[in-house]
C-alpha cells in the first residue's frame, strides 16, 4: 500500500487509461491482454504496447464497454485497500493476491511480455 499524490488530477489520469498506451496504464495492459491483442516492443524497444491498431482497438473497447465513477475520499489509498479485499476485483494485482484470477492474470501479463520480448521491435 502506497501512500503516493499524483502529479495528474484524476480527470488526465482516466483519460490516459481511457487513450492512452500499454506503456503508461496497467489497466490498458491487463484489458489488451485478456482481449488477445499481441504486446510489442516498441520505439527504442524499451516500451511495450499494442502498437497503434492494436491500442485503437482496445480504446473503442473501453469506450463501449468500460465506465468509470468515483467518489471523494481524504485518504483514498485506506478505502482502496478495503475494497480491493472485500470486494471481487479480478483485475487488481495490487494487494489483491487473495483472488482466485490474481495468478492467472499475473501469467497472461508475464507471457504477453515474454512474446513481445521475442518479436522484432515495431516501429
Amino acid at each position: 500500500m502506497a501512500n503516493r499524490t499524483s502529479t495528474q488530477n484524476l480527470r488526465k489520469r482516466v483519460r490516459y487509461h481511457y487513450r492512452g498506451n500499454a506503456a503508461g496504464s496497467t489497466l490498458r495492459l491487463t484489458l489488451g491482454c485478456l482481449l488477445g491483442l499481441e504486446l510489442r516492443l516498441v520505439g527504442s524497444g524499451k516500451r511495450m504496447t499494442f502498437c497503434k491498431a492494436g491500442e485503437a482497438t482496445l480504446s473503442q473497447w473501453m469506450a463501449d464497454n468500460a465506465r468509470v465513477c468515483w467518489i471523494e475520499q481524504n485518504e483514498p489509498w485506506t478505502l482502496e485497500s478495503r475494497l480491493i479485499f472485500q470486494l471481487d476485483l479480478p483485475l487488481n494485482l495490487d494487494q489483491n493476491r487473495h483472488n482466485a484470477f490474481h495468478s492467472r492474470l499475473k501469467e497472461l501479463r508475464a507471457q504477453a511480455r515474454q512474446r513481445a520480448r521475442e518479436l522484432p521491435i515495431s516501429s
